[in-house]
């Protein structure tokens, strides 16, 4: 099968859901999602909100040129409908695609935008999902002003520190609609993270964004189960995105016990890495 352009993004976790204050933080996992541009059409199962066919029609309201005859080849290593930020890694993903096939040499903002502009044309997101597609194509964490352009949306950036594991618990299929007036109604618990996001606490601002989408879901299930990694030696845990798989960050050294928590509690577990930065990999690489 032919293949004219490709793209890679990732997928990712939480760090401030946008629905609780209107600015979003997330950070990018080494789970990646490829989509190729490819000669005829191709049934895409795992794009139930069709965000694939958003992209094209954005691209082209967007200006760019839309190639005739084509369709989508996708392969993902993220898990769709949990909270890891699978729409956004597929909208950015294919945005590349589109970018590497036209040779129309987009940055990274013009690539968030589009992805951004996609998910809200599919119906997939509550809030544009700014944060997920800036953790999506780039390291680190990013609190983002969704109603903003995305060259002007970053209000805080920084780097996740090396050495660190991050365990996935996937806990089954999202139940039941997510209100985004159950958000506004913990703004107290919000207000906790976004504070601690601004002091450089990132792991403490997931861990209280964890409690507060599970208080917004009525999902108390998920505070047991953070509570207890934390008393096993996780630095932070919480649910992410909407839910309902839960983020467990935690030393290596801790990890492999954590998993067999997670899996002892009838859960599956994702080993995962944060995305790093060419200078994070290169100081990583030295020390192994």
């Amino acid at each position: 099968m032919t293949s004219f352009g490709t793209g890679r993004a990732n997928g990712g976790i939480s760090i401030l859901h946008a629905a609780g204050l209107g600015k979003g933080c997330s950070v990018g996992l080494q789970l990646e999602t490829q989509v190729s541009l490819v000669e005829g059409p191709a049934f895409v199962p795992q794009d139930e909100h069709r965000v694939l066919d958003s992209v094209l029609a954005v691209w082209g309201e967007f200006g760019y040129p839309t190639p005739d005859g084509t369709g989508w080849r996708v392969e993902t290593e993220v898990p769709v409908g949990q909270g890891l930020k699978s729409s956004a890694a597929l909208a950015c993903a294919a945005a590349r695609a589109l970018n590497e096939a036209s040779w129309t040499g987009l940055s990274d903002p013009q690539i968030v935008d589009i992805a951004v502009a996609a998910q809200r044309r599919s119906g997939c997101t509550i809030t544009g999902s700014m944060d997920d597609a800036w953790a999506a194509i780039s390291p680190g964490w990013k609190l983002v002003d969704p109603e903003q352009a995305s060259h002007d949306s970053i209000l805080l950036e920084g780097d996740i520190e090396t050495g660190l594991s991050v365990l996935v618990a996937l806990r089954g299929p999202r139940n039941g609609r997510v209100e985004p007036e159950a958000f506004a109604n913990q703004s107290k618990l919000f207000e906790r993270a976004l504070a601690s996001l601004s002091s450089g606490s990132i792991f403490a601002a997931m861990s209280a964004n964890g409690m507060a989408v599970a208080a917004a879901t009525g999902d108390d299930e998920a505070l047991r189960i953070c509570n207890s990694t934390i008393a096993r030696g996780a630095i932070s845990a919480g649910v992410t995105g909407s839910g309902p798989a839960i983020a467990i960050i935690c030393y290596e050294q801790h990890a492999d016990s954590l998993a067999e928590f997670v899996r002892e509690s009838g859960m599956e577990v994702i080993a995962a890495a944060f995305t790093q930065s060419r200078v994070q990999s290169e100081e990583a690489s030295r020390w192994e």
